[in-house]
């Protein structure tokens, strides 16, 4: 973070400080709510939660070379105590980002954020020193956290935004307001709590609502949801698709025969040609919203196609494509899971699986629930398992309960019969299953939502081999 005193920070809160000799003291280190992250300089934020209370840990943070805590409660050891730490985090960030003066682009979308973000971040870091959302950490208390760790070099800040309701992505911007807003799509993630996807349109263009006159509405030409938000917003309107009336745009999209993307992109100042390191078609909707964010940064087609040639996997457990030393290829997709981002996977996986095919190497599909659906779970997990076989994949392994059930009763509906799909009860089932059967030139995907914790599969399958390539980092 820049460096602010302890006593500018508590004014900025409004806090009372405890037990702080030196109130001119200042926070020169990152902000954490992990006391294992502490480093020399920290604020340490307190936190109660379920299992863990953060004031518990302040005598050792302080300890670990921590300059304060920001508690709800005096805690015996330098402190700022506020009435809510997680409004007064947000108004710390609020200050900051405000101070900095870097220009600030957030995005959201169903499906698709993580993966976007880190190719905007890969782009513009090119360009010019980027702090970005790490992981998937979008929500009220991860979003400010990351705008704290820029310093006074930063730049751009890339932020993702994530929404379970309404008027979340509002709270959110307005702790970091953006000046360039990107909207990726409008699918069925988290449908079961919003209620439908018009809802989920309405709280995802809540973002393009809070831009200013003079910034930037990034929306997916491609999405009706997502245009029809250019009624919603003040700022200039820029388009990305496939559409021939998109202003940033990818023609002759094709994939190589290892299953990466090439496409030519076309942006205002220039054409130029992309080829991904990444996997799967549906990376080219996210390489497209992050050349229209560059574009609108002043990058040339030129510049913005280098760097996405060059872009790779930073969030774990996305797409993370590893060939162990026998020849077995395994996709660790099991971060999350929805409807969109199953179709895309599974599309990938079967783009790959025609240059191991060629070599006697098989498909499979190691897939679990979805979570978060509602009434719309059957039906999505019998889609997921149809899909399944209508691209050939070799064989679906449906891990898990009743939504497992569905997967495979939707493969087997669809003419998957035999030994082409099989139900097991959870992951180690899986691997058991996999290690017995698994030969060199095999393609495993495994995929999930978090909630299920399939990546347990995929590690397991690395660990039987010894050190592989990781082909997409």
């Amino acid at each position: 973070m820049i460096a602010l005193s302890l006593a500018e920070i508590a004014a900025v809160v409004g806090g009372q400080t405890y037990d702080i000799p030196d109130p001119a003291v200042q926070v020169t280190g990152p902000v954490v709510r992990d006391s294992r992250e502490v480093e020399s300089g920290s604020l340490f934020v307190a936190f109660v939660g379920e299992r863990v209370d953060g004031h518990d840990y302040a005598e050792a943070v302080i300890g670990a070379g921590a300059a304060a805590v920001l508690a709800s409660r005096p805690v015996g050891v330098p402190a700022i105590v506020v009435d809510d730490v997680q409004t007064a985090l947000g108004a710390l960030a609020r200050h900051v980002v405000e101070r900095l003066g870097a220009t600030l682009v957030a995005l959201t979308g169903s499906a698709g954020k993580t993966s976007t973000k880190d190719l905007i971040a890969q782009v513009l870091r090119s360009k010019a020193p980027t702090v970005f959302t790490p992981g998937s950490l979008n929500n009220e208390i991860g979003l400010p956290l990351t705008a704290l760790s820029a310093t006074e070099d930063t730049k751009f800040l890339v932020l993702e935004m994530g929404a379970r309701g309404v008027g979340h992505i509002r709270y959110l911007t307005g702790l970091t307001p953006p000046k360039i807003g990107l909207v990726l799509n409008v699918g069925t993630a988290h449908i079961g709590e919003f209620g439908g996807r018009e809802q989920i349109a309405q709280a995802k263009g809540e973002l393009v609502e809070s831009l200013p006159e003079d910034g930037a509405a990034i929306l997916n030409a491609d999405d009706p949801l997502v245009r029809a938000m250019a009624s919603r917003t003040k700022a200039r309107v820029i388009l990305f698709g496939e559409s021939d009336e998109a202003d940033v745009r990818a023609e002759n999209v094709r994939l190589t025969e290892n299953g990466q993307p090439a496409f030519s992109l076309r942006t205002p100042s220039g054409c130029s040609d992309v080829t991904m390191r990444l996997y799967g078609e549906h990376h080219v909707s996210n390489a497209l919203a992050a050349a229209a964010v560059a574009h609108e940064l002043g990058m040339s087609a030129d510049e913005i196609a280098r760097a996405l040639s060059e872009a790779g996997t930073l969030s774990r457990w996305r797409m993370e494509v590893t060939e162990r030393p026998d020849g077995v290829t395994v996709v660790n997709d099991a971060y999350n899971a929805n409807p969109e981002s199953m179709r895309a996977a599974l599309r990938a996986l079967a783009s790959m699986g025609k240059a191991h095919r060629a070599q006697g190497g098989r498909t499979w599909a190691v897939l679990g629930q979805m979570a978060e659906l509602g009434d719309a779970a059957l039906a999505e997990h019998d889609a997921v398992g149809r899909l399944a076989v209508r691209l050939n994949v070799g064989k679906l392994v449906a891990v898990g309960g009743r939504e497992a059930s569905w997967l495979q009763l939707g493969a087997y509906n669809e003419g998957s019969w035999g030994e082409e799909s099989v139900h097991v009860s959870d992951a180690q089932a899986a691997v058991d299953l996999l290690r017995s059967e698994l030969r060199p030139g095999d393609v495993v995907l495994v995929k999930a939502s978090r909630s299920v914790g399939l990546e347990r599969v995929a590690l397991a399958l690395l660990a039987d081999g010894t050190e592989g390539e990781v082909s997409a980092r």
